[in-house]
């Protein structure tokens, strides 16, 4: 890790070429932070990225909840987590990025916080972070963890390296009892199956509304790409292209990452299609938006809006051998799922969100999109509707997390 160290870095100023938030507190991803506030109980959260941060807002929320003087010290390792964590801090918080999994960096690190407990959110364990909070006596909690099986096959090429940072863990709180046998597999010694953090995410009442006006505003259904990786949006294009173009829904594609849009904005100007960018019109929508087959949706933590502004989603993810997205945020929404063969990332959510009618399971891309235009077709709210009750029927996992997290804490 030291070695790469100085690539690692190059990366990161190539990276904020398009993302200027990676060129910033570069010294912090070496361990040195400057001044600190002063307190005796940070209670430090490592939410890496932006799925990661939106499902820390429910457990921070329950923790605050439990502990009102909480005070929170948030890291992250990429520009759209740290840029969404922003607003969960509080007067007296702290947010800074995680350093480098090298000896001196998280001696720094550790020394210089002082957290009384750590939370590393989901699949998040680093050897070097491990061995020294354990050797500074600093309580390590892996919140909503996740294994897949396929995650846990690649950890046992390094198991040498991973199973001593697992025995390290002092709790995980996991999603499922599958992601609770793989972690016991990996060496954690406690583990306490709790639920998933993403079903108590709250989801934006305005964005959900202005989604709606949207809706009615364009007169026509609205088949979504949702969170979309690489390769996904060349087959969606071609399979979309076969089709007969005479009403076709609008078809809104939001890429995963920002740093492709305008890489996925050159596929569907390639594909013959007329193009509208999100990012250029505020709250009411333009001539061009109404008059476009196709939408960007180039703009961040705007989901909810997307979701509600569509009648189905074909899940990203899911249609390329990459595990699948979340889907619980698109059934918070009221927006039915059709998702792909690969949702190997959230095996049991897309299992129970098929069972409850909110999601459906295809082949490939071509049958996606069939059963998507499908769906634009049915009259009435019946899938939405169910989507909906299957969100709700699983929440609570935030308030279970947090009571377990607390009581490792020293009496207010």
């Amino acid at each position: 890790m030291r070695l790469l160290t100085p690539f690692y870095l190059l990366r990161l100023w190539r990276r904020g070429a398009a993302e200027p938030l990676y060129r910033q507190w570069l010294a912090q991803r070496l361990g040195f932070y400057g001044p600190t506030p002063p307190t005796s109980a940070w209670v430090w959260v490592h939410a890496v990225s932006l799925g990661e941060t939106r499902a820390a807002a429910a457990l921070i929320d329950q923790l605050r909840l439990q502990r009102p003087a909480m005070r929170l010290l948030l890291t992250h390792s990429t520009a759209t987590g740290r840029a969404a964590g922003l607003g969960l801090l509080r007067d007296g918080d702290a947010q800074a990025w995680l350093p480098y999994d090298t000896p001196g960096a998280v001696r720094r690190f550790l020394l210089q916080w002082r957290p009384a407990v750590g939370i590393l959110m989901e699949t998040e364990i680093w050897p070097q972070l491990q061995f020294e909070a354990a050797r500074q006596q600093i309580p390590m909690v892996l919140a909503n963890a996740r294994l897949s099986a396929r995650s846990q096959r690649r950890g046992e090429r390094f198991k040498s390296l991973l199973h001593p940072a697992g025995r390290r863990l002092t709790l995980a709180l996991a999603q499922t009892e599958a992601d609770s046998e793989r972690l016991r597999a990996s060496a954690v010694p406690k583990v306490l199956v709790q639920g998933n953090l993403k079903f108590d995410m709250q989801v934006d009442a305005g964005q959900l509304t202005q989604g709606h006006c949207w809706h009615e505003a364009l007169g026509r259904p609205v088949l979504l790409a949702a969170v979309t990786r690489e390769g996904e949006e060349t087959m969606l294009l071609q399979a979309w292209s076969q089709l007969p173009q005479q009403d076709l829904p609008l078809l809104l594609i939001v890429p995963r990452h920002p740093q492709r849009f305008d890489e996925v904005a050159a596929l569907i100007e390639k594909a013959g299609l007329t193009l509208a960018r999100r990012s250029t019109w505020q709250d009411s929508l333009p001539e061009q938006a109404l008059m476009a087959q196709v939408w960007l949706g180039d703009s961040m933590r705007e989901m909810a809006l997307y979701y509600a502004v569509a009648d189905v989603a074909l899940l990203g993810g899911s249609f390329a051998p990459l595990g699948g997205q979340n889907l619980i945020e698109a059934a918070a929404c009221g927006c039915p799922i059709v998702m792909g063969p690969h949702t190997f990332n959230f095996a049991e959510a897309a299992e129970l969100a098929e069972a409850a009618g909110a999601a459906l399971r295809v082949a490939d891309i071509s049958q996606g999109l069939a059963q998507a235009l499908s769906i634009c077709k049915e009259p009435g709210g019946q899938r939405a509707e169910q989507a909906r009750q299957f969100a709700a029927a699983h929440r609570g996992a935030a308030a279970r997390m947090a009571s377990y997290i607390l009581a490792l804490l020293p009496s207010a």
